[in-house]
């Protein structure tokens, strides 16, 4: 499992440069990923959102916009650096800042109430978590009875496109991240990331063992990524 301290320190190095360096390396394919996901939380009429692995606030952002007014998004991280990416992303966002929150937290030990929030979102972050089962008790434990999670992360892609994929993310993604960011360290971790995280069968069996119900998937472009789904 990822060491919580160096997967900060790496995120706080590539911070300033993330979101230029996601459009770059999926083609620009990670908008359509995360509005995908926007449009089936909207679905919800959820109250109270919780963005965990925000990052640099894109979805937690999205999410405001998208949702009614009565609406509120807490987007949480625990790496400081992306999390002041997002704050200022919230100053410039008119009209959104008293709906949207950004707050320090850590996955394995939400700072928030019992039964708090009617939906979670993660958004590629949770292959980056220490302990996934316990990260998952923690967001059942936070939803409310029928809230639901959303999991936008990579994945297995169809058998006959992994041997380009994974020639992709060992062989080309390292030397473009490079070009991008100046740090090619941490893109070979998160390629590696990829390429070890369970498919998506696998992922949605770890959900219910959580004890989350009503576990459906949705894979995209090839299968490299899948929105999973589960009810408290």
């Amino acid at each position: 499992m990822p060491d919580p301290a160096q997967v900060s320190t790496m995120f706080s190095r590539i911070a300033r440069r993330y979101d230029l360096a996601n459009g770059v390396l999926s083609g620009g394919t990670d908008r359509w990923w995360r509005r995908r996901l926007v449009a089936a939380v909207d679905r919800t009429a959820p109250r109270d959102v919780l963005d965990l692995a925000t990052g640099s606030g894109d979805v937690a952002l999205a999410l405001a916009r998208a949702l009614p007014a009565e609406a509120c998004v807490t987007g949480m991280d625990f790496c400081a650096p992306m999390l002041a990416e997002a704050e200022k992303k919230r100053a410039a966002a008119c009209g959104l800042r008293a709906r949207v929150e950004f707050r320090a937290g850590d996955a394995l030990a939400l700072p928030l109430a019992d039964a708090s929030m009617d939906v979670i979102t993660v958004a590629f972050g949770l292959r980056n978590f220490a302990d996934r089962a316990r990260s998952f008790a923690e967001m059942s434990r936070v939803l409310r009875p029928g809230g639901r999670l959303f999991v936008l992360e990579f994945s297995q892609p169809y058998r006959w496109f992994r041997p380009a994929y994974y020639f992709y993310l060992r062989r080309v993604l390292p030397g473009l991240a490079w070009r991008v960011t100046g740090d090619r360290a941490a893109y070979e971790y998160l390629g590696g990331s990829v390429g070890e995280f369970p498919g998506h069968t696998a992922l949605a069996e770890e959900i219910s063992r959580a004890g989350l119900a009503h576990v459906g998937v949705t894979r995209m472009t090839l299968g490299i990524v899948a929105l999973h789904r589960a009810q408290r």
